[in-house]
């Protein structure tokens, strides 16, 4: 009891996050928080990967990489541009971007999961063919 209160109280309390600042112009990162915010209301709630392929498709030269558009959406979420939700499928955790006024279709997401995950996609990982060396 007594060592279990010692250990509390002699750890640090996890430190305060101090609010992102973009480095770039206004303009440009208007430009780019327009079209991320575009692609979120078009297409529904979406994962990062989703939404970095989105991006590239676009054409956005704004941004340098995948890194700094995480940056950019954790810097939208702050200002409550956008808003991040979680969905649970079975064991496993899915984060999805959505806007605030877009009504998350969650059941859709959860179909693409299972469909990418089908059963004909596992025979070609588990037909490989044995060596025949003795």
């Amino acid at each position: 009891m007594f060592g279990s209160m010692v250990r509390y109280f002699s750890t640090k309390p996890k430190p305060k996050m101090k609010p992102i600042e973009l480095t770039m112009p206004p303009e440009q990162t208007q430009t780019i928080t327009r079209v991320i915010f575009d692609i979120l209301k078009e297409h529904g709630p979406l994962t990062v990967g989703d939404t970095w392929e989105r991006v590239k498709e676009v054409g956005l030269r704004g941004l340098t990489g995948k890194s700094h558009m995480k940056i950019v959406l954790r810097w939208m979420r702050e200002r409550q541009k956008i808003r991040l939700i979680c969905n649970h499928v079975g064991p496993h955790k899915q984060f999805l971007y959505t806007t605030w006024f877009t009504k998350p279709n969650i059941r859709q997401a959860r179909a693409v999961n299972n469909s990418s995950a089908s059963p004909t996609s596992l025979p070609l990982n588990s037909s490989t063919p044995k060596s025949t060396r003795g």
